[in-house]
C-alpha cells in the first residue's frame, strides 16, 4: 500500500505527519510524506518555530511526485490539519489528479478543526472549507464528536443522535465516518468511545479514559484507521486495531509521564495490536 499524506510536521515531538507516518511504516506501508508547515515543534507550547509552507510549494512537490509516474500506484490520499484555504484547494486537485490515473484509490480526510474542551481553534475559512468542499470529496473523514457536530448542524451526545449524524455526513459524500472521542451521557464513567460507520453497519468500541492531552494523538488514529480499512474494507477489524494500538500508545506515554507521544518506543503496538477491547456492532 502507498499513501500520499499531505500534512504538517514537527523537529520535536509527534503531531501531523511526524505522528502518521512511522506507524504507518511499522504497519509495513510506503508512504510520500508532503509538508505543509515544518515547525520546532507543535503549537500547543505556545511559541514555535519555522515557516509555513506556501501552497504553491505543497502543490510544487506533489507535481514532483507526479512526474516520476508514481501516482498510478497511490492507493491513499490523507490529509489531516488544513491551515489555509490554499491548501485545500492543493490536496483536492491532488485527490482529483491521483484518482484520475488510479480509479481504486480513495481519499481519507481528518477535518481538523477543534474540539470539545478547546473549542474551534483553525481559521474562520477552514470549518466552512472542510464541510462544504473537502469532507464531501472524500471517502473516509475522521472527525471527533464536536467536529461532527460543526460538519452537520447537529449536537451529538447520545448513541443515537452520533449514529445520526454519521450518517447525514455520508449522505454528503462519504463511505466510511470514524467519530473519536465520543462521549455520551449515559456510558460507563472514566471511559471514552469511538464509532465506525459504513454501508454495512455501524460498530463502537469502548476504552478507559486516559487523563492526559495528546497532541498528535488524532492524527495516529487517522493514519491507522485509514490504512487498516483500505486493506480489510472492514470498518469493525480496522475499529478494533485502531483503538488497541491507540490506548496502548496513549497508555505508555501517560505512563512514563511524556507529554510527547511516545511513538517509537510504542511500535509493537501497531505491528501487533492486543485487540484487547471487544467491539459491538450497534446496528
Amino acid at each position: 500500500m502507498k499513501i500520499l499524506s499531505v500534512q504538517s510536521a514537527v523537529a520535536y515531538g509527534h503531531v501531523g505527519n511526524s505522528a502518521a507516518v512511522f506507524p504507518l511504516q511499522r504497519i509495513g506501508v510506503e508512504v510520500l510524506p508532503v509538508y505543509t508547515v515544518t515547525f520546532s515543534n507543535h503549537t500547543g507550547y505556545g511559541a514555535w518555530r519555522g515557516p509555513l509552507i506556501a501552497p504553491s510549494d505543497v502543490a510544487e512537490v506533489i507535481a514532483g511526485i507526479e512526474d516520476r509516474g508514481v501516482f498510478p500506484e497511490i492507493d491513499v490520499v490523507l490529509s489531516g490539519y488544513q491551515g489555509s484555504d490554499g491548501i485545500g484547494d492543493v490536496i483536492l486537485d491532488a485527490v482529483s489528479r491521483v484518482k484520475a490515473t488510479n480509479p481504486n484509490a480513495i481519499y481519507a480526510c481528518d477535518p481538523v478543526m477543534g474540539n470539545a474542551k478547546s473549542g474551534c481553534f483553525v481559521a474562520p475559512e477552514i470549518p466552512v472549507l472542510l464541510r462544504d468542499r473537502v469532507v464531501p470529496s472524500a471517502d473516509i473523514v475522521t472527525p471527533n464528536q464536536f467536529e461532527l457536530g460543526y460538519l452537520t448542524d447537529t449536537q451529538p451526545d447520545t448513541l443515537e443522535s452520533t449514529h445520526a449524524a454519521a450518517d447525514a455526513l455520508r449522505a454528503t459524500g462519504p463511505e466510511v465516518v470514524l467519530v473519536t472521542s465520543v462521549e455520551r451521557p449515559d456510558r460507563e464513567p472514566d471511559t471514552i468511545e469511538m464509532l465506525a460507520v459504513d454501508a454495512r453497519g455501524a460498530w463502537i468500541v469502548q476504552t478507559p479514559l486516559i487523563p492526559m492531552k495528546a497532541n498528535g494523538s488524532g492524527d495516529v488514529t487517522a493514519a491507522l484507521f485509514t490504512a487498516h480499512y483500505r486493506e480489510s474494507r472492514d470498518a469493525a477489524d480496522a475499529l478494533a486495531r485502531t483503538v488497541s494500538s491507540v490506548y496502548d500508545l496513549l497508555a505508555l506515554t501517560n505512563e512514563r509521564g511524556s507529554r510527547e507521544l511516545l511513538l517509537v518506543e510504542a511500535q509493537e503496538f501497531y505491528a501487533h495490536p492486543r485487540l484487547q477491547f471487544p467491539v459491538r456492532q450497534v446496528r
